[in-house]
């Protein structure tokens, strides 16, 4: 008990380092063009990384609590983990670098799940529980086929999006761009586009709602059980489109009337709506991040109990992970101790990432600060529907460079950019053999 005690203060220590390791992701922008100061603009990122409590589920825990499996492990290999991430956080943290410290708790997991193996079976292959044979590399969820034709999940796919969260972000950031540059032209062209996307946004949205009658389903109790109408606006799968529905609406009323309005106009209005995009990625951090918080210490709660046969649980550590068919269970402690976390390690700012992300990568006004906020929120919101754990830093990150592409390739500073780059493909190898390093270094003693 006392090493899952310890777990689970270090998981939020390291939460906390998140918050202010990846502050600069939402706040870099609106410091960089004076919408507000350094201070108003951490308050308000701390703001709605804890708002995201209420929006968000629990689908990227459940990835990252996948991540090893839970019955081969013990609680030394999550200790090792979140000590290796905590380690590269401080470092990466310390010299400025961008990273993701999503990537660093993925990778120091993995890779101090493999050195277990690795010390209990060598590297030949032995049978597990379930008759088959297994081999070292086999502890961890390298992929795993979605369900029903859906996203499948697994290490390699997130991989997989350290390439693909920044290009999404960018080609996002770029489009949008590209829509708010046509919009500003006096013709009729754009606007009817934008009413096409505004009618399109509504329908997709409604779709993807779930009516009542579902929430209700199998004897769940709704938020509001008094209230239809909140009961389905505040659950957190509607709450999350109807924020893509807010954004992409509120984008397409300006752009209607973007033409209509002078220089200065136009400036304020943008300005305005970098605290509506900067809440929105706000949101989206804390939503994403923190739930990977909440996944590790479900895994060791699990953990514990497997290794724990008939130990007794009290009710704040009741956590099961789900099966095929079941839902993810989680005390309320969990979910709330770790946004409380990130918001407070958001207050804490980050400042050496904030001028990296601010003004290195590109010159960035209230202009490209809507279209990079923005594009870079609705990339985190779709990527936590599909229950990938992406990188908030690289999101943001490939949302500045698309916005640096609509002016020119040269405007992007391309040398800071693959320093970057360089950081992100090592973070998960780095992690890994630390972790790996830190496993062996504990075994000694533990």
């Amino acid at each position: 008990m006392t090493i899952l005690i310890l777990i689970i203060v270090l998981a939020l220590i390291f939460d906390y380092i998140n918050g202010f390791h990846d502050a600069a992701n939402a706040i870099a922008t609106v410091v960089a063009t004076k919408v507000l100061t350094p201070f108003q603009a951490v308050l308000w990122a701390a703001f709605f990384n804890f708002l995201a409590y209420w929006v968000f589920g629990f689908g990227v825990a459940d990835t990252v609590a996948k991540t090893a499996d839970t019955m081969q492990i013990d609680l030394v290999v999550i200790l090792a983990g979140v000590i290796a991430a905590i380690c590269w956080n401080l470092l990466t943290w310390w010299l400025g670098i961008p990273s993701s410290s999503s990537h660093t708790l993925i990778g120091g997991f993995a890779g101090a799940a493999v050195a277990h193996a690795i010390a209990i079976h060598g590297f030949s292959g032995y049978v597990g529980a379930d008759g088959t044979t297994h081999h070292w590399y086999n502890i961890v969820s390298w992929y795993k086929a979605g369900k029903d034709g859906g996203m499948p999940s697994g290490v390699l796919i997130i991989i997989a999006f350290i390439v693909l969260a920044p290009l999404l972000g960018a080609l996002a950031s770029y489009l949008i761009s590209i829509w708010l540059l046509n919009a500003s032209r006096k013709s009729i062209g754009p606007k009817i586009f934008t009413i096409a996307l505004m009618i399109a946004t509504i329908w997709f949205v409604y779709v993807q709602m779930i009516p009542y009658e579902e929430i209700i389903k199998d004897g769940h109790k709704p938020r509001f059980a008094s209230s239809v109408f909140w009961s389905v606006a505040l659950e957190p799968h509607n709450i999350k489109w109807l924020l893509v529905a807010f954004i992409v609406l509120t984008v397409s009323g300006f752009c209607l009337i973007f033409s209509s309005l002078n220089l200065h106009q136009a400036d304020a209005a943008l300005k305005k709506m970098q605290l509506l995009s900067s809440a929105a990625f706000s949101l989206g951090h804390g939503g994403n991040d923190s739930q990977k918080v909440m996944g590790i210490i479900a895994a060791a709660v699990v953990v514990y109990i497997n290794t724990n046969p008939g130990v007794h649980m009290d009710p704040w550590l009741d956590v099961v992970l789900p099966s095929e068919d079941g839902a993810f269970k989680m005390p309320p402690w969990i979910p709330l101790a770790c946004y409380s976390a990130i918001a407070a390690g958001t207050l804490s700012g980050g400042w050496k990432i904030v001028k990296t992300m601010g003004s290195k990568i590109t010159k960035v006004s209230s202009f490209e600060g809507v279209a990079a906020e923005t594009a870079g929120a609705l990339t985190l919101y779709f990527t936590e529907h599909l229950k990938i754990p992406v990188s908030t830093t690289h999101t943001i990150t490939g949302s500045i460079i698309g916005v640096g592409l609509t002016k020119r390739v040269s405007a992007v500073r391309w040398g800071v950019t693959v320093s970057l780059i360089w950081a992100w493909i090592l973070t998960i190898p780095i992690s890994a053999i630390l972790a790996g390093l830190v496993y062996f270094v504990l075994s000694v003693f533990i």
